[in-house]
């Protein structure tokens, strides 16, 4: 069931919807793509984050990398358990969540469906470099496990 319908359902005001969204961060809050060079990777992020809001997905950034420590390397990230996986497959940038409502054959509940997006500037091209193969690889991975997944540059995605 949608946050909304929710609300709704047990006469939660709209004023105090906006607000627990608000304290948990869920209303894509963030810097404005007018503060941002247009058609930029982080412009075309926070597009996508705020039309994922409203379209009722919850979609959060995943960095990944690895920083040296006094014990040896912390890796971050979703499939970065080892420099090695990480040149063969790249998780992408966002990652959330989409609630899907089951046709009634189905019981009529709602599940989740895994999103990821991996963001690209207005102009971005694919040109099949080592990086892009495997960041296509997750996007294939996730596919076909059911979620959804795809490299984007701008709205409509979702």
């Amino acid at each position: 069931m949608l946050l909304a319908i929710w609300a709704e359902k047990w006469g939660v005001s709209r004023e105090a919807l906006d607000d627990l969204q608000d304290q948990f961060g869920l209303n894509g809050t963030g810097n404005t793509t007018e503060t941002l060079k247009k058609g930029s990777e982080a412009a075309v992020m926070n597009e996508v984050r705020v039309e994922a809001c409203k379209k009722g997905l919850r979609l959060w950034r995943n960095n990944v990398g690895a920083v040296k420590t006094d014990t040896g390397f912390i890796r971050y990230g979703l499939a970065n358990e080892s420099g090695k996986m990480n040149q063969f497959i790249k998780s992408a940038d966002l990652i959330g969540i989409r609630p899907v409502e089951i046709i009634p054959e189905m019981v009529g509940g709602t599940i989740g469906q895994f999103v990821s997006r991996e963001i690209k500037a207005r102009n971005w091209v694919f040109k099949n470099t080592d990086r892009e193969k495997a960041q296509k690889k997750w996007i294939e991975l996730i596919t076909a496990l059911g979620g959804d997944a795809c490299f984007t540059n701008g709205k409509g995605t979702l």
